[in-house]
């Protein structure tokens, strides 16, 4: 699941999240982490333009620096970067962050990444906007190179180029999984040809099957056979019958009619789907993920 609290955007973030701190959210990880949940989630912005933060909000943690705070207080949940915007910094400094964050947490990291879609944080940070793509897909590259076993990592590419530069520490993991984000056929081919995983972006269900098959077909036609995670981002679900109301799109009901909605996920080709529940406080959110786990998690198979 995507973390709450650590981005305030009206898309998704709840009313009680504007005033929740740390410790709202490390008790959100730790649920997380006791009832079995394979990955919490942190989004990355740098800085938001006015135009955009009505909407947006300001209120975007450091990914490196929340899931490291939460590594600590956890012992099995990953820590995805959902998605982290690579292509924002030279992938030397993004290797260093994360290697380190996946040696501190014994190898729970799992590297999400994504163009981006702010021309002003391009701007500002120097990076060209227009080119987002093409140099998302050399980061990765590098970001391969840079987060192997090598002490001394290489890559010659037409954006960047180093060797005989040493980063310790090592990741722990031999390789750390890295998803793509995103849902347009340059998000989906990227994945498809670079990625351990991929997790779309609001593609409703009857949008998804085509996607999936877009995706295999692609790493078939490049001669690659090894597994790709398929991810997939479900309604807002709430386990029960909610006193309140939590629109009209919000999965409710007994927990197993919540799960054969939810099943659906994996007959069309989805091993991991992200989850997000509604709520009104701190205490109601950890309420719902526990009773998701213990009654609706046991019909998924």
């Amino acid at each position: 699941m995507q973390l709450p609290i650590q981005a305030l955007s009206a898309l998704f973030a709840e009313p009680w999240e504007a005033a929740a701190g740390p410790g709202d959210l490390l008790d959100v990880a730790r649920t997380a982490d006791r009832c079995g949940f394979d990955y919490i989630a942190c989004c990355e912005h740098v800085a938001v333009p006015r135009r955009l933060a009505d909407t947006m909000s300001t209120v975007w943690y450091d990914p490196v620096a929340t899931l490291s705070f939460l590594a600590a207080a956890t012992e099995r949940v990953r820590l995805l970067s959902h998605v982290a915007v690579v292509g924002l910094r030279h992938p030397l400094l993004t290797a260093k962050q994360y290697a380190t964050l996946d040696h501190l947490s014994g190898g729970r990291l799992v590297l999400g990444v994504g163009a981006g879609h702010v021309r002003e944080e391009f701007e500002a940070l120097g990076v060209d906007f227009e080119r987002r793509g093409a140099v998302l897909d050399e980061t990765v590259d590098a970001l391969r190179a840079a987060l192997g076993a090598d002490e001394f990592p290489e890559h010659d590419g037409e954006l960047f180029s180093f060797g005989g530069l040493g980063q310790r520490p090592r990741p722990a993991q031999a390789r750390v999984p890295l998803w793509v984000g995103g849902s347009s056929p340059a998000a989906v081919r990227r994945a498809a040809l670079r990625g351990d995983g991929w997790l779309p972006q609001g593609d409703p269900r009857d949008r998804l099957p085509g996607q999936i098959a877009r995706v295999r077909a692609l790493r078939e036609e490049a001669g690659i056979e090894a597994p790709i995670a398929i991810g997939a981002i479900a309604e807002p679900l709430y386990v029960g019958d909610p006193a309140w109301s939590v629109g009209r799109r919000t999965l409710t009901g007994k927990p197993e009619a919540v799960a054969e909605s939810l099943r659906a996920y994996g007959e069309m080709g989805v091993d991991r789907i992200q989850v997000r529940f509604r709520s009104r406080s701190r205490r109601e959110l950890t309420d719902q993920m526990a009773e998701f786990a213990a009654s609706v998690a046991p019909h998924l198979g």
